[in-house]
């Protein structure tokens, strides 16, 4: 029985994920900043443990406390919309402390294992802004494609060792946490010059009629962690599959 640690499970892509490897009959260690009693059922083959991937000590003590591993997924990021102009450093940083350095902290600290063992799996999941350019997200384009440029590097750099990596590219999903959180973050972010064509894009991205859900993500993430093959690029939802076929 294989086991699966997921970052970022306290909703949308990570809780769901959590939830589909257990169905699956999976061991899942859900992992997230403050674990709630409601996030997901706990039993013998699913354990939740506090981790924050912006913190070494947190990530070593998930690590230690979670054991053995077959698979790694790297859920847990910020989103963020704003001009780019009007957005702090600091908060550009902080985008890219939790989607990039604490994305590359997590595979440091269970690289050791798998690479002993000659084993394992890295599941970095991403967004199809890489892909495609989109407005208004430069800086959480910029922290995403870091990681599509660092997980293609890592992919060869890993294969005499037989651990693997695969990313999981999402494309918009208006339904959860994660979109919520970065609306949240947008305040003031919008200045005025911007606020009309701003409107426009909020606008275009409330009539889409293909979008993508917690399920296409989970589904994705469980392709990505079954398929022994090379393929490294898993768009997840509709509109995610449709935008890499275009590219």
């Amino acid at each position: 029985m294989k086991t699966i640690l997921i970052t970022g499970c306290s909703s949308g892509y990570g809780q769901e994920t959590a939830r589909h490897f257990h169905a699956q009959g999976w061991n899942v260690i859900a992992t997230m900043r403050t674990p709630r009693e409601d996030a997901l059922p706990r039993d013998a083959r699913m354990r939740v443990l506090a981790l924050d991937v912006t913190q070494p000590e947190s990530i070593a003590a998930a690590i230690k406390a979670a054991g053995p591993i077959d698979v790694l997924v790297n859920n847990a990021g910020l989103g963020l919309f704003g001009a780019f102009e009007a957005t702090p450093m600091a908060t550009v940083r902080e985008i890219f402390e939790t989607n990039t350095f604490g994305m590359m902290a997590m595979a440091q600290a269970v690289l050791p294992q798998f690479r002993a063992r000659k084993a394992g799996l890295l599941v970095n999941v991403t967004s199809t802004v890489t892909l495609a350019p989109m407005p208004l997200v430069a800086a959480y384009t910029a922290s995403k494609t870091a990681i599509t440029g660092f997980s293609e590097s890592l992919t060869l750099e890993l294969a005499p060792f037989n651990v693997r990596v695969k990313l999981v590219e999402p494309g918009y999903g208006p339904g959860t946490r994660f979109t919520a959180n970065g609306a949240e973050r947008m305040q003031g972010l919008i200045p005025e010059p911007y606020a009309p064509f701003a409107q426009g894009i909020f606008a275009s991205l409330g009539t889409m009629s293909a979008v993508t859900t917690a399920a296409d993500v989970a589904e994705a993430v469980w392709r990505a962690a079954n398929d022994a093959g090379a393929t490294l690029h898993y768009p997840a939802g509709a509109d995610a599959v449709a935008i890499a076929s275009q590219k």
